[in-house]
């Protein structure tokens, strides 16, 4: 299956693990295919930095594997949203609609509350895990 993986989900499941861990999980086994765009790694990568800084006991080689290795990378440019509360989350969006990703995976508050767009759900890790 084919998701888009908000940046809270990816970074809590590397460096924290519950719900969002078995996502990660799932993306190593190739259960599920993240989608991503440009903007998306690039917000992954500075974020996971940031977080690295913090958790050096965490390697984070292995997440750029990860994103490079397990996942589909599209070109988001052409699509362009205005939807969310937080035009930051927008990139999801973006993301799904220019990849055709029936689902996103989020914690975002700004992100769930849309429930669904554009036929694109929008699901918390816990309820994403219980759909597949």
């Amino acid at each position: 299956m084919r998701v888009v993986i908000d940046t809270n989900v990816f970074i809590s499941g590397i460096f924290f693990g519950g719900a969002p861990g078995e996502i990660i999980e799932h993306w190593k086994t190739r259960r599920i295919v993240p989608v991503l765009s440009e903007n998306i790694i690039s917000e992954y990568l500075r974020v996971a930095r940031k977080i690295h800084e913090k958790h050096a006991r965490i390697e984070i080689e292995p997440l750029i594997e990860l994103l490079i290795v397990n996942a589909e990378i599209i070109d988001a440019s052409g699509v362009v949203v205005d939807a969310c509360e937080d035009p930051d989350d927008d990139k999801f969006l973006e993301c799904a609609i220019a990849g055709k990703c029936p689902v996103i995976i989020s914690g975002d508050a700004h992100l769930l509350k849309l429930v669904e767009y554009r036929n694109i759900r929008i699901l918390n890790p816990r309820d994403f895990l219980k759909k597949i």
